[in-house]
């Protein structure tokens, strides 16, 4: 009896659907992250450049550009953009819950931060210590007798 040789074709790849929705999702954080360097006071076009659009982060979060190096180590990495993402969140006004979205859930999050209706306060990290963007303001003084 002849055994028939069956042949099976494995690509090993991305499928054309998969990598349809791997761009669309890639086109979306890119225009969401224009819109938000736009907010900002930034160049929007700084969000299409490696490495550059993340210094702009930085800048608009108010943390130092030399940050950028931390962001090259395995794990450390992790922390300080969890730290740059609450610090976004913070400048724009929106609380712990929208950087947990942030994290979680870019794709959604990042368009409501960029085409959504929330304005730009100026960087979280330089406010004082103690009294974030979004504190209430203190309590008046006291009425003198």
């Amino acid at each position: 009896m002849e055994l028939l040789a069956q042949s099976t074709t494995t690509s090993g790849g991305i499928s054309g659907g998969a990598l349809l929705v791997i761009f669309a999702l890639f086109g979306v954080y890119i225009a969401a992250f224009w819109m938000i360097f736009t907010k900002a006071g930034e160049p929007g076009w700084a969000a299409i450049v490696p490495i550059y659009n993340t210094i702009v982060l930085l800048k608009i979060v108010g943390r130092p550009s030399w940050w950028i190096f931390l962001m090259f180590i395995p794990f450390v990495n992790l922390v300080f953009l969890i730290i740059a993402y609450n610090d976004l969140s913070k400048s724009f006004g929106k609380d712990p819950g929208f950087t947990v979205g942030l994290i979680l859930l870019p794709f959604i999050f990042f368009p409501i931060l960029g085409f959504g209706s929330a304005r730009y306060l100026g960087p979280a990290a330089q406010a004082p210590a103690g009294v974030g963007v979004m504190a209430p303001p203190p309590p008046p003084p006291p009425p003198m007798p």
